[in-house]
């Protein structure tokens, strides 16, 4: 019986194996394509414009720095595999004024055509106590963070349902899958994006558009070096759990999963275990990736439970010794 029932559970798992790639979408082809990329100047966003433009993508840049975009160009122009290869710049704020995104955006696409692919990579963090974090502060992550990625994919969201072709990434953060001490600011905005996505897919699927969100890990970026001067103790001794990727190794993989019209993007086993964690209902883009949640869920909430359990008792040490210090310097 037992023996019955493995060989059903095998064959049945083959199945999926076989069914799966009737249903999942077709790759995007990114040689001639129209990549724009927000936040291109700099950390995985310029290494999302390089990964696409290797591949013989057309790349339009935005970020708010002109230096910045011009120095980055002619990094990313070293990289050409053709003649044709163009690299826009645009120096814009995506987070402020809608109309001037969607002007900008309709002048890329009538430079180098419609936007095959948008990688919503601009945003910033600000870490701290809730309690000591500027209330002016939360207001501006929810713009960047949010709001920067909400204008450029409303700018462009009609003419790949128009053709029946796109790709949009939203770039979160594993901040924006589990809420840490000192994020209270940068959290909410990134979880933000993953309810925009998951409602945008269910509109857009039936146009052959496609929604990948990406929870990248902490890389080294000059962001992540620029948070790290003000993140909290317990903050820090959480993220020393964890190791620092590259950006290069990131932008490699939300490049394939945008490609493949993957709804999720991970790195690492970390990374993995997260977005199983937490699928809840989000979209899947194959039976087999829906077969390794309902598989892996429960064993991976009893090692979550671990990491919890471990990030609780540093922040309690960390209050107990603040605690002691602050008794100590009373009794001097």
């Amino acid at each position: 019986m037992l023996l019955l029932a493995a060989a059903f559970i095998v064959a049945f798992v083959l199945l999926l194996y076989m069914v799966s790639p009737l249903i999942s979408p077709k790759p995007l082809k990114l040689p001639g394509a129209h990549v724009v990329v927000t936040g291109g100047s700099s950390g995985i966003g310029k290494c999302i414009a390089i990964e696409c433009y290797k591949q013989g993508a057309f790349i339009t840049l935005i970020a708010r720095d002109e230096n910045k975009l011009l120095q980055t160009k002619k990094e990313i122009e070293k990289y050409s595999v053709n003649d044709k290869q163009v690299v826009l710049c645009i120096s814009v704020d995506v987070s402020k004024d809608y109309e001037q995104v969607e002007n900008v955006l309709k002048q890329a696409q009538e430079k180098l055509g419609p936007v095959d692919m948008l990688v919503n990579c601009a945003g910033t963090s600000i870490t701290g106590k809730f309690e000591d974090i500027k209330v002016n502060s939360f207001e501006r992550l929810m713009a960047v963070n949010y709001l920067g990625s909400v204008y450029p994919s409303r700018a462009v969201i009609a003419t790949m349902k128009e053709r029946r072709m796109g790709r949009i990434v939203f770039v979160s953060s594993q901040a924006g899958q589990l809420g840490l001490f000192g994020y209270t600011a940068y959290s909410p905005t990134k979880f933000a994006l993953r309810g925009l996505a998951e409602a945008l897919q269910m509109e857009v699927k039936p146009y052959n558009v496609y929604i990948t969100v990406a929870y990248p890990p902490d890389t080294d970026t000059p962001g992540f070096a620029e948070e790290s001067k003000t993140k909290p103790l317990e903050t820090k001794l959480i993220s020393e759990t964890s190791s620092v990727c590259q950006a290069e190794q990131v932008a490699r993989v939300i490049v394939k999963d945008a490609i493949q019209g993957n709804f999720n993007s991970s790195v690492g086993s970390d990374g993995y275990m997260l977005s199983i964690l937490t699928s809840g209902m989000s979209p899947v883009t194959s039976i087999t990736e829906g077969l390794q949640q309902v598989v892996c869920m429960g064993i991976f909430r009893i090692v979550g439970l671990f990491y919890l359990g471990s990030f609780d008792s540093i922040v309690r040490r960390c209050m107990m010794q603040r605690e002691k210090s602050e008794s100590a310097d009373k009794n001097e």
